[in-house]
């Protein structure tokens, strides 16, 4: 399998499940925004030309949520998905599904207004909006939380990958987790984790 990926990215929750589940991967490496991203060599594996792009012989994907699924229906065996008669697994869903649904576009929103985007271009009035829609979708991951350390319960789950690594990067864009206590704890749980720390680390 070959990984195209970018630190601080969304190919870091493809690279974390390859690890969890002990896969062999190779790792082409971009920096964020770099020109060779948008050359024709690339976007003829990613269209859009942004990571993560997975291989695996034949087949080719991009969309994170895509991929992790694909990884645990190919060579989960299982692991880290509730079963689908389980009181648990229509909650999964909801979690795996909650970081592309709520938790990403005001991020996305941010990161565009804050980090790409000239000064003299940045409207102060969409970074106000998306820090509070942001930071109410947070609220409701932390209310979750209250009484469990992991999203679906006591175990980990591939909904980690999903809405746990979207909290994650909130934190490291500047979200204040002093009034969410539970997601200050949930990720300090996550980032020890050895396959996390490999995987951000490509």
């Amino acid at each position: 399998m070959k990984l195209y990926y970018a630190p601080e990215s969304r190919a870091v929750r493809v690279a974390w499940i390859l690890e969890e589940l002990g896969l062999e991967y190779d790792v082409h490496k971009f920096s964020l925004g770099e020109r060779s991203m948008r050359e024709a060599e690339y976007l003829a594996l990613h269209p859009m030309g942004r990571v993560p792009t997975l291989e695996d012989g034949d087949i080719r994907l991009f969309e994170s949520g895509a991929i992790i699924q694909y990884l645990l229906a190919k060579y989960g065996n299982g692991r880290l998905v509730p079963p689908s008669d389980s009181s648990d697994f229509a909650s999964y869903l909801q979690w795996f599904h909650y970081a592309e649904g709520m938790i990403m576009p005001p991020m996305n929103t941010l990161v565009v207004e804050t980090i790409l985007l000239p000064s003299e271009r940045r409207t102060e009035v969409n970074v106000k909006r998306a820090s509070k829609l942001l930071n109410q979708t947070l609220y409701a991951v932390n209310e979750n939380l209250a009484d469990k350390d992991y999203l679906v319960g006591s175990k980990m789950t591939a909904a980690e990958f999903m809405t746990g690594h979207a909290v994650i990067m909130s934190q490291r864009l500047g979200i204040d987790m002093d009034d969410k206590p539970n997601l200050a704890e949930y990720i300090k749980r996550l980032e020890t984790r050895g396959a996390f720390k490999t995987a951000s680390n490509k």
